[in-house]
């Protein structure tokens, strides 16, 4: 064998060697296990060494004081305050609703009113077009009766303007009294209901305290809880009062501008009754 065979054989065997060794190395790093999952280093030496500590879990305790405990739990004076707030509640929610409805049928009589009534031929005509349950209609049939049955012995000493005007009146404040019937109940729901949860919660304080001394325990879990539950009644008469005194507010006004209407038809009826039906209507006032 010559010299040159002899070192390419050589350089053949070194490239060899090294093409498996880069394999070899190749391999090694695709099967060599995470970072995180190697052994920990051994600490140096002089290091703190290192604590794990438990991560805690956050557990779901049941809360034992709440509005079913209160009734549960409570004596006939906190069940009483309860039920007074509930029976509030109900009937602010219920005049609320009743009233709007109330309301509404009202200006859409008075909607009607102002469209068809003065457009009739003759006062008793438009009466007639008006529906048998409108207020605007009762009114025209007051003023109506009146202009026809002033004769007599003891009207005929009050002229006819003023016999008018005042059974017109009575007609518009019979439908004022209907319009503000139940608002009374709202303004005192609204002035009276956080007392009324002031007086639970003071109430249950008192037992609370009450059955504190007779333990002997005045530990911060037997005085918050009892204490914590006792002020759902003043959060119960607040959230009672502030609905009652919106809408007390809001139909007050609503029954202004409704009132408006009603007192703006019985001035032009008056005029029209006076003056005589052949007279020219008097323009409409709008609330």
């Amino acid at each position: 064998m010559s010299l040159g065979t002899a070192t390419s054989s050589l350089r053949r065997a070194l490239i060899g060697a090294v093409v498996l060794l880069a394999l070899a190395l190749g391999v090694r790093a695709q099967t060599a296990p995470p970072p995180e999952a190697t052994a920990p280093a051994a600490p140096r030496p002089g290091a703190a060494p290192q604590i794990n500590l438990p991560v805690p879990t956050q557990e779901s305790v049941e809360n034992p004081y709440g509005l079913s405990a209160l009734w549960q739990g409570g004596d006939y004076v906190a069940r009483g305050t309860l039920v007074i707030l509930v029976i509030m509640s109900m009937g602010t929610w219920y005049i609320l609703i009743t009233k709007l409805l109330e309301q509404g049928q009202l200006l859409r009589q008075a909607r009607a009113a102002e469209a068809g009534f003065w457009k009739a031929p003759s006062l008793r005509e438009g009466t007639n077009a008006l529906t048998e349950r409108s207020a605007f209609r009762r009114i025209a049939e007051e003023g109506l009766g009146a202009a026809a049955h002033h004769e007599g012995n003891l009207t005929e000493q009050i002229d006819l303007n003023s016999w008018i005007a005042m059974s017109l009146q009575r007609a518009v404040d019979a439908v004022g009294n209907r319009m503000q019937s139940g608002l009374a109940f709202l303004a005192t729901v609204g002035s009276t209901a956080p007392f009324v949860g002031l007086f639970g919660t003071v109430w249950g304080i008192y037992h609370a305290l009450t059955a504190i001394g007779i333990a002997g325990q005045a530990s911060i879990d037997k005085v918050a809880g009892p204490v914590g539950e006792a002020l759902i009644m003043t959060a119960m008469g607040l959230a009672v009062a502030v609905p009652a005194v919106l809408a007390y507010n809001w139909l007050v006004r609503r029954n202004k501008v409704a009132m408006d209407r009603v007192r703006n038809f019985a001035a032009d009826l008056h005029a029209l009754l006076v003056g005589g039906q052949s007279a020219a209507r008097p323009a409409m006032r709008r609330a």
